[in-house]
């Protein structure tokens, strides 16, 4: 009978080392789904958010479209023109570029540039030499410039929208002598 006891004894024992076993591996399965339920509910989640996000304004789109668009330079023919002077005759030669929009604006621009060119010269030669030989004086310039290229053409009054759309987005100096 002693024998027989040592017999009962063993697979008691193996049984006991098997259902931890069993056990462990059922943890794993579990831990694992777990996980699993995490990753999918968060990848369902972040796509939906995605998925469904609106921008926040049309004209938030808008503006990142335009900043993604490249910039359209009109350059203008040199200017030459007197200025106005108690002391001799000073010249000015500048070379100007304005920034439009897009071509469309850039068309418009070109279509009066007769008037556009005009409207430069006379701001120009009402100018002294004192003036504009001061940073302060180019930048004002470039203000009146711009201020005076945006009017309306043809005597045709803007709506609203074109007056948007003939905004001038800045105004260079590619050349600028006094003599």
């Amino acid at each position: 009978m002693a024998k027989t006891a040592p017999k009962e004894e063993a697979p008691a024992a193996v049984a006991d080392d098997s259902s931890g076993a069993s056990g462990a591996k059922k943890k794993k399965v579990m831990i694992m789904a777990i996980i699993a339920v995490l990753v999918l509910g968060s990848a369902g989640g972040a796509a939906t958010y995605f998925l469904t996000k609106k921008p926040a304004s049309t004209k938030e789109a808008k503006k990142s479209a335009e900043k993604a668009a490249p910039p359209v330079f009109l350059a203008l023919e040199n200017f030459i023109v007197n200025l106005q002077s108690d002391n001799g005759d000073k010249y000015l030669q500048t070379a100007i570029t304005l920034q439009v929009k897009d071509e469309e604006q850039l068309n418009y621009y070109k279509a009066n540039m007769p008037q556009l060119r005009s409207r430069v010269l006379l701001l120009l030669s009402n100018k002294t030499a004192e003036e504009l030989l001061t940073n302060e004086g180019k930048l004002k310039l470039e203000g009146e410039l711009s201020k005076q290229v945006q009017q309306p053409y043809n005597n045709d009054e803007p709506s609203p929208k074109e007056a948007e759309d003939r905004k001038i987005l800045g105004v260079f100096f590619t050349s600028f002598m006094i003599q």
